[in-house]
């Protein structure tokens, strides 16, 4: 296969759903701004899960507001809304549970893969793919989610110049019948928030932990390129909170605007 983008193909993904797959619909734009920005724009009209996939997006968005770029064929971008009848700030650890589903296909596809808090994934320590989640509720007191997910199949250099940083990709990925890694990746995403839905992520909870990246490392959070904190990283629990051991005991650490960061990184 090559990156074409005529191999984007709505009709192709809906043929291999699984039983969890179909509970959404698909569909396929050449380009557009955001994904996310589009769903949530729709929520009001939207009467089923949707995966909305583009070939580019001109104005990806990460966490706090950050760019996530883009080249045609070279990252896959998608956004997937998903009804819950809970109100929003029930559904702690959803980023996270997210993130051990597409970590866990990946490694299915021997990717090997580690998730870093709270919502990044990892391969040789670089960012290989980033999770963006965002809410609103509806009239009835249940919410809608978009989860709008960047994976870098194949960056070209002049691409990881523009970003600044060294990034992970995955080329054999890239050569993967993409209407095939997009019904694999809605299969597995529907299966996670249908469980989601009824375990919270108390039941992923183990799962991250297992491939959390940072174990037992020292780590520091920080807002705003400031140190709040700093420790060793220890893991979550069942919320979906980092649990920091420091000098002066375990702190409890809420996602938010805040991010990890390796002591002694610049990343």
């Amino acid at each position: 296969m090559t990156n074409d983008l005529a191999h984007y193909d709505a009709a192709s993904i809906l043929a291999q759903r699984d039983a969890f797959g179909m509970l959404a619909e698909v569909e396929v734009l050449a380009e557009t701004g955001s994904t996310n920005a589009d769903l949530m724009a729709r929520l009001g009209q939207l009467q089923r899960p949707v995966m909305l996939v583009a070939e580019r997006q001109t104005a990806g968005r990460g966490r706090a507001g950050r760019s996530w770029h883009s080249v045609p064929g070279g990252v896959l971008t998608f956004s997937l809304a998903w009804h819950f009848p809970a109100a929003a700030h029930t559904l702690s650890g959803l980023p996270l549970a997210i993130g051990v589903a597409v970590a866990e296909l990946l490694q299915a596809l021997d990717l090997p893969v580690q998730l870093k808090w709270p919502n990044d994934i990892l391969r040789d320590d670089k960012k290989l793919a980033g999770i963006l989640v965002e809410s609103a509720a509806d009239k009835q007191g249940g919410s809608w989610v978009v989860a709008g997910i960047g994976l870098n199949l194949q960056i070209p250099a002049e691409l990881e110049t523009q970003i600044g940083r060294e990034v992970a990709d995955a080329p054999w990925l890239a050569r993967m019948d993409k209407n095939l890694l997009l019904a694999r990746l809605l299969n597995a995403l529907a299966r996670c928030l249908d469980q989601f839905g009824r375990d919270s992520f108390a039941a992923f909870a183990e799962r991250w932990n297992a491939m959390h990246a940072y174990a037992n490392q020292p780590v520091q959070i920080m807002e705003a390129e400031q140190i709040l904190q700093q420790g060793i990283a220890l893991g979550v629990d069942t919320q979906g909170c980092l649990l920091l051991q420091t000098q002066a005991g375990i702190r409890t650490i809420v996602a938010g605007d805040v991010s990890l960061r390796q002591a002694g990184s610049h990343v």
